[in-house]
């Protein structure tokens, strides 16, 4: 292969083909690994600092076995380096940026020191070097004009930027996610699947207490306008998944039952008001209105506005 392709044919292949496995086995969704994974990317440099070292020692390996050649030996070595693959575009870029000379016309740069035979060679440093070193100082210089006297956003700013963002998106999340429901954001729900997933959990895990048609039984009854702990698709899914009162009330059904399952049953029960069960227990509790019905619909009784956001009806 190093007589067929030159380094810097070598090197990239060599790369992209551990770039490529990785990406491969590497599940890292639609994103590329080495962007979500910041490891692999260190990972994927020290393989390429390796690769470039091998290939530089093995050059110079190379360099001095040549060096040791005698002169035929050299012509017959040269003569087989010009039957490999050539890339002339590419050669003459990877030349231009190692600034180095070839391995023939080292002798012009063998300075006079000679150590037991070690002789040293004058390259200059090469031009990628320099161009990375020149373009670090124009870097820096953006960079301290940017941050350090226009006091332009870091990157606390942009993660303080990114949290508010995240914010507001998962709130409007909330918004339609049924999973995440609370007692602040949830709603009566009308569709016929809601309703019919309701009743289905209400007669699975509430009909023992409350009776399949809500009537009550060890439980309050659920078709008249007194509730012992307020009414309302708020209260109801707030006792539902917190439990009744204390020592006498109904278990916290909130480790049994998923947010979305709990407003299901919660707009179920609602249905059953007004409605005319078997044998009704004698209501319990409270007449309860919601705060922002209209007033024509607000029995003629006294009414007493409390801090929880009910109103409560007195006889």
């Amino acid at each position: 292969m190093r007589q067929l392709f030159p380094s810097y044919v070598r090197v990239p292949l060599v790369f992209f083909t551990i770039f490529g496995l990785i990406e491969f086995f590497v599940d890292s969704g639609n994103e590329p690994a080495f962007l979500k994974y910041p490891i692999i990317m260190l990972f994927l440099a020290l393989v390429f600092l390796i690769i470039i070292a091998i290939e530089a020692i093995v050059g110079a390996l190379e360099n001095v076995m040549f060096q040791s050649l005698d002169e035929a030996a050299k012509e017959r070595y040269l003569a087989s380096k010009n039957k490999s693959v050539k890339f002339t575009w590419l050669s003459t870029t990877y030349k231009k940026l190692v600034g180095t000379k070839p391995i023939e016309k080292e002798q012009e740069l063998i300075l006079d020191h000679n150590y037991d035979g070690i002789k040293e060679l004058d390259n200059d440093l090469p031009p990628w070097w320099l161009y990375g070193f020149y373009a670090s100082i124009i870097f820096g210089a953006i960079y301290l004009v940017k941050y350090h006297i226009f006091d332009g956003d870091t990157q606390y700013d942009e993660l303080e930027t990114e949290y508010a963002q995240a914010k507001i998106e998962l709130e409007e999340y909330k918004k339609t996610a049924k999973d995440l429901v609370d007692f602040n954001t949830v709603t009566v729900l009308t569709d016929a699947a809601d309703i019919a997933n309701g009743k289905a959990i209400y007669q699975e895990n509430c009909v023992a207490c409350h009776m399949p048609d809500g009537g009550g039984g060890i439980g309050p009854n659920l078709t008249d306008n007194r509730w012992i702990l307020g009414g309302g698709i708020k209260n109801v899914f707030h006792t539902i998944s917190e439990g009744g009162r204390n020592g006498k009330g109904m278990i916290a059904w909130k480790q049994s039952l998923k947010p979305a399952e709990m407003a299901q049953v919660a707009s179920y029960v609602l249905t059953l008001q007004g409605t005319t069960p078997a044998n009704p227990k004698e209501a319990e509790g409270d007449i309860w209105v919601d705060e922002n019905a209209p007033k024509s619909d607000v029995p003629t009784e006294a009414i007493e506005v409390k801090t929880d956001s009910v109103i409560t009806i007195k006889n």
